[in-house]
């Protein structure tokens, strides 16, 4: 769930633009974090959650596209929006298919950009009420279940804190300490974390969940 403050990370290497879009959009309410180039915004996107991304295209070391691609392959799923002097259909087409939700093209008015970013907020809300989890499975994340066809099948508070972690970020391997601080109290021990792991495979099919073997744990394929 966001919080009452939903947090934005603004990558944008004009600095007049930033302030500019700083102050704004804390007054209307974002937590806002600002990186002046790609590569800091990787950073940035990698290492916090965000309820949404303001990416320009054209930034120094690592470009809008590159940055966002990089997101996708990492399972960052959170919304963004490309910011651009290039107004072409071929820039637009190019956003889209890195990844970006929308595109707002340079100079613009600040009341679209506040619609723009609340719509994607709402739609990305939508999205993430169920995440995939096999061709006919999902994760009610709203409800607390999992979903195979119209069956359910109980989980308990650990086995659906587990498997959320997992299936948010579908491309991500996560270590055992990150599923323990995700899941379980400090006091558990990481083997507590395979024992879930193993009732969540007797539940749902050993493919439900990967073994990256020296690594840790990702979503399978059910």
């Amino acid at each position: 769930m966001e919080s009452a403050s939903p947090r934005l990370l603004l990558v944008e290497d004009d600095r007049a633009l930033t302030a500019l879009l700083g102050d704004l959009l804390t007054e209307e309410g974002y937590e806002v974090d600002v990186a002046g180039d790609g590569q800091h915004g990787l950073h940035h996107a990698l290492s916090r959650d965000y309820s949404v991304l303001v990416v320009d295209r054209g930034l120094p070391v690592l470009d809008g596209l590159g940055l966002v691609t990089r997101l996708r392959a990492h399972g960052v799923t959170c919304p963004v929006l490309l910011l651009t002097a290039r107004g072409a259909l071929n820039d637009r087409v190019e956003g889209l298919d890195a990844g970006a939700e929308d595109y707002l093209v340079k100079p613009f008015e600040v009341a679209e950009l506040l619609a723009r970013l609340r719509a994607l907020r709402r739609r990305h809300q939508d999205a993430a009420v169920r995440l995939p989890l096999g061709q006919r499975r999902w994760l009610d994340v709203g409800n607390r279940r999992v979903l195979d066809g119209d069956e359910e099948i109980p989980l308990s508070a650990r086995e659906f804190a587990v498997l959320r972690a997992l299936a948010g970020r579908p491309t991500k391997v996560f270590t055992r300490a990150e599923l323990l601080s995700t899941a379980f109290d400090h006091a558990d021990a990481p083997g507590t974390v395979d024992a879930c792991i193993h009732h969540l495979r007797r539940k749902l099919g050993r493919g439900a969940i990967r073994t990256v073997h020296g690594l840790g744990y990702r979503i399978g394929t059910g």
